[in-house]
C-alpha cells in the first residue's frame, strides 16, 4: 500500500514547513514556507554558515564602512529571508514564502513597501513573482496591505490565521493564500480547557474545515493551507485541503506509515451545505476579533513570538558579523 504521504499527494499540494535545505531536498514539497523562527533556526546550523557570511558581507558593502554592526546586521536581516528564499527555489518547483517583518504587522503602508522590497531582491535575482508568496500576519492592516499589493501581481500569503472573520475578509480582499494555524488553536484550547483533543473534534482540524467548507461553498478563490501541525491525526483529517505546510518530522511519520487515507475535505460536499455569507467590514472585523478569544489570544502571540525571533536573529547576525572580521564602527 501507499504511505500516506503519497495517498496525501493525490489529494492536497505537501508544502514543507522548514528553512532547512537538507530536509526540503529529502521531501521534494512542490512549495515551501519559513517564518522568522524557521529561519534564524537555519541560520544557526554550520551547513548554512556560508549563506550568512555571504548576506553578511553584501550588507557590510551596501552599509558603508561607517555604518554600525546593527545597521549591517539589519540590513542582513533583510536579505537573509530571500538568499534561503533563493536556494530553496532551486530545489521546488513551486513557490516559496517569504515573511514580511512582524513588527510591521499593524502598519499597512510599511507592509506594502517592505513586500515590494522582498520582490524587488528576488525580480534583481531573475525569479518571477510566480514563484513567490509574500507572508503577511493575518491583522485587518495586513489583510488591507495584502490587497494593494494583489492588485500589483503581488501574491500574498495571510498567515498567523485563526478565526473565520480574518479568512474571510482575506478572500475579499482577493490574496492568493491564507496559512490558518491548526496546531497553535489547539495548544489555545488544551490550554484554556484542561482537555485534550484528537481527530475531527480537534478545534484547529474544526476551524480550517469550517474555512474550507466556507471558501468552496461561495467560490472563494483563495487557497487555504493548513499550517502549524502538532500531530499527524491533524494532518490526516484535513486530507484533501488546497494545501498542507508540514515540518520535516511529521513528514517522515506520514512516509513511515502506510495505513488508508481517505478524503476528508471536498469541495463538492461544501458547495451543497447550508451556510451563511457574511461581509467583513472594519467594523465587523474587529468585533468578531474581540469576541473571539483565542484568535484574539493567538494573533497577538504570534505577531510577538515572530517579532522576538526577529530581534534574536538580528542580535545573531550582529555577533556572526564581528567574528568574520568585517570593521565595526561603534
Amino acid at each position: 500500500m501507499a504511505t500516506l504521504l503519497e495517498q496525501l499527494r493525490t489529494m492536497t499540494t505537501v508544502v514543507a514547513d522548514t528553512g532547512d535545505i537538507n530536509s526540503i531536498e529529502k521531501f521534494k514539497p512542490q512549495d515551501s514556507t519559513t517564518n522568522p523562527s524557521l529561519i534564524a533556526a537555519a541560520a544557526q546550523m554550520p551547513a548554512y554558515q556560508p549563506i550568512v557570511d555571504g548576506v553578511l558581507k553584501q550588507a557590510r558593502t551596501e552599509a558603508g564602512p561607517s555604518a554600525t554592526g546593527q545597521a549591517v546586521a539589519a540590513l542582513a536581516f533583510k536579505s537573509l529571508a530571500v538568499a534561503f528564499g533563493r536556494k530553496i527555489l532551486a530545489i521546488v518547483p513551486g513557490r516559496v514564502s517569504t515573511e514580511v517583518d512582524a513588527r510591521l504587522s499593524y502598519d499597512t503602508e510599511k507592509t506594502i513597501a517592505q513586500a515590494r522590497d522582498i520582490i524587488a531582491q528576488y525580480d534583481k535575482a531573475g525569479i518571477g513573482r510566480e514563484r513567490i508568496l509574500i507572508k503577511i500576519a493575518s491583522t485587518w492592516e495586513g489583510i488591507k496591505a495584502a490587497e494593494v499589493l494583489e492588485r500589483e501581481g503581488i501574491h500574498c500569503n495571510l498567515t498567523l490565521l485563526f478565526g473565520l472573520h480574518q479568512a474571510i475578509a482575506s478572500a475579499e480582499a482577493k490574496v492568493t493564500l491564507i496559512s490558518p494555524f491548526v496546531g497553535r488553536i489547539l495548544d489555545w484550547y488544551k490550554k484554556d480547557t484542561g482537555k485534550d483533543y484528537s481527530g475531527p473534534s480537534d478545534p484547529g482540524v474544526i476551524s480550517v474545515t469550517t474555512i474550507y467548507n466556507y471558501y468552496k461553498k461561495f467560490g472563494m478563490k483563495t487557497q487555504i493551507m493548513g499550517a502549524s501541525f502538532r500531530n499527524i491525526g491533524e494532518i490526516t483529517e484535513l486530507a484533501g485541503c488546497d494545501l498542507l505546510t508540514i515540518a520535516p518530522k511529521l513528514l517522515a511519520e506520514l512516509e513511515a506509515s502506510s495505513a488508508d487515507l481517505p478524503r476528508k475535505l471536498d469541495a463538492a460536499k461544501s458547495a451543497t451545505m447550508s451556510i451563511e455569507k457574511l461581509s467583513i467590514d472594519k467594523a465587523t472585523f474587529d468585533r468578531m476579533h474581540a469576541t473571539d478569544r483565542m484568535a484574539h489570544d493567538k494573533l497577538k502571540e504570534g505577531i510577538e513570538g515572530f517579532s522576538k525571533a526577529l530581534e534574536d536573529l538580528e542580535k545573531l547576525l550582529a555577533k556572526r558579523l564581528s567574528e568574520i572580521n568585517q570593521p565595526v564602527s561603534a
